[in-house]
């Protein structure tokens, strides 16, 4: 038996020898034609279109030495010189052909005069920015042109751990590129990238570059936009980070159709419902917001909401922590309907309530301050360094070449007070305004360097 099977080798060894390099390559292509190859070719192909590249230039505060925060030595300084010229590369996704709409990351386009979006076909467009949502990192753009190819949306609420992943982008400014990996982990929350947090982390390769661009699932669909990586050297260590497509296109629809977000309130204050206080409660086992005080008069309020009830589904869909309700509320619409399932003394409840309003995080300026327009500002957010020791209103922007880009005036500023009288809201504002229409006297804070400016 083994003479036998020694024959067979050897005379197998031997007529395959015999053969000539074009037999043996004509034979394993014929092989390989029978046996398809896995690849993703003829997906990337329909989908890599729909990806593009987005440049941009603006302008930003520059960054001088402290002495410079001294108003007299200011006045020796041009207002020109105390901006910088910018430039951001990032990518995007056509949502719209017919229309035009491009969505991508709000830090992309971020403090840009000019936005500029590069097709596959290296066809340049000068793109409109329709609106933008700092919150949570998306803006949509708007081009003109014919040769636009969408993308089909996916449906992110269907995803699951282990699925594979495609991200498209434009990493270091070089042109479309596709990496691959699989969906590594769903609902990452408490990152402190954004202040309304749900993103898809992945370990297809996302780097610099690719921000706003595609995360797609094997058929090709769009199921995230690419936000974020962790990595100690800005590089990618395989941990990345998007937003889920179902999120990204609550926000797009709003932005489309009023230009801006108005978040919901629901009147809570809420926190985590942590394994040992669940078994205080005598809940061991349940996920959920716990909510530990409520607003007076507020939709909670109204509805029947109290201190020690846990929040465990809005609409059915599952509230895992106090960051998960935090998000499913401030995505949804003022004044909508919603259904809120929550434990109260080991019983299931559930009531229905319409969405609270809540005070615009970013206030533009008013034409009732001439002296101070191109300037926007918000309320300090619960993440400003400042909160909570300080009281007014932060300046997120200066629009360049407008009248408050020459007033000495810098983002990141807070305004104390205005003629003597303390601020807190843009009505504040107004109101101290009025007592001297040519002239404000501002208290502000720099960093940890007070200061006043007269502006005339």
């Amino acid at each position: 038996m083994k003479n036998s099977l020694l024959f067979l080798l050897i005379s197998t060894t031997v007529s395959l020898s015999a053969l000539s390099p074009s037999t043996i390559a004509a034979n394993n292509f014929n092989i390989a034609t029978k046996q398809a190859i896995p690849t993703l070719a003829p997906m990337l192909k329909k989908v890599l279109p729909s990806v593009v590249n987005i440049s941009t230039q603006g302008t930003a505060s520059a960054t001088q030495p402290p002495l410079m925060n001294d108003p007299f030595f200011r006045n020796f300084t041009p207002p020109q010189q105390r901006r910088r010229q910018t430039q951001g590369l990032g990518s995007g996704v056509i949502i719209d052909a017919k229309k035009g709409y491009i969505i991508t990351n709000d830090h992309v386009i971020a403090n840009a005069d000019t936005i500029l979006v590069t097709l596959k076909n290296k066809q340049k467009l000068k793109a409109k920015l329709i609106g933008t949502d700092p919150e949570t990192d998306i803006a949509v753009l708007q081009v003109e042109s014919k040769q636009l190819t969408e993308i089909p949306l996916g449906d992110s609420a269907k995803i699951e751990v282990g699925d594979f992943a495609v991200a498209i982008g434009n990493p270091f400014g070089l042109s479309q590129t596709a990496t691959s990996g699989m969906i590594s982990a769903l609902g990452r929350t408490g990152l402190g990238i954004e202040s309304y947090e749900n993103f898809i982390q992945t370990d297809a390769s996302i780097n610099p570059g690719n921000s706003g661009g595609a995360l797609i699932d094997l058929r090709g669909q769009l199921i995230g936009i690419n936000s974020a990586i962790v990595g100690p050297s800005g590089g990618n260590v395989g941990i990345g980070f998007a937003i889920p497509i179902n999120m990204a296109k609550q926000v797009m629809e709003q932005l489309i159709k009023h230009g801006q977000i108005k978040r919901g309130l629901l009147g809570v204050q809420i926190q985590d419902l942590t394994p040992d206080i669940a078994e205080a409660m005598d809940l061991k086992g349940i996920q959920g917001a716990l909510v530990a005080r409520v607003t007076p008069n507020s939709a909670a309020d109204k509805a029947g909401i109290k201190a020690g009830d846990v929040i465990t589904a809005i609409n059915n869909k599952r509230i895992f922590n106090s960051s998960t309700l935090r998000t499913t509320i401030g995505l949804e619409r003022v004044g909508k309907k919603i259904t809120i399932q929550y434990i109260r003394n080991k019983k299931t409840l559930s009531v229905t309530t319409h969405v609270g309003n809540i005070e615009p995080k970013k206030i533009a300026a008013s034409s009732d301050m001439p002296l101070l327009k191109g300037t926007t500002l918000k309320a300090l957010s619960a993440k400003h360094p400042f909160q909570g020791t300080t009281e007014g209103l932060l300046i997120t922007q200066i629009a360049a070449n407008s009248p408050a880009s020459q007033l000495g005036l810098n983002e990141g500023d807070i305004i104390l007070a205005v003629n003597k009288k303390k601020v807190r809201t843009l009505n504040d504002l107004n109101q101290a305004a009025k007592l001297s229409r040519n002239q404000l006297l501002i208290h502000l804070q720099r960093g940890q360097s007070f200061l006043y400016l007269v502006i005339k």
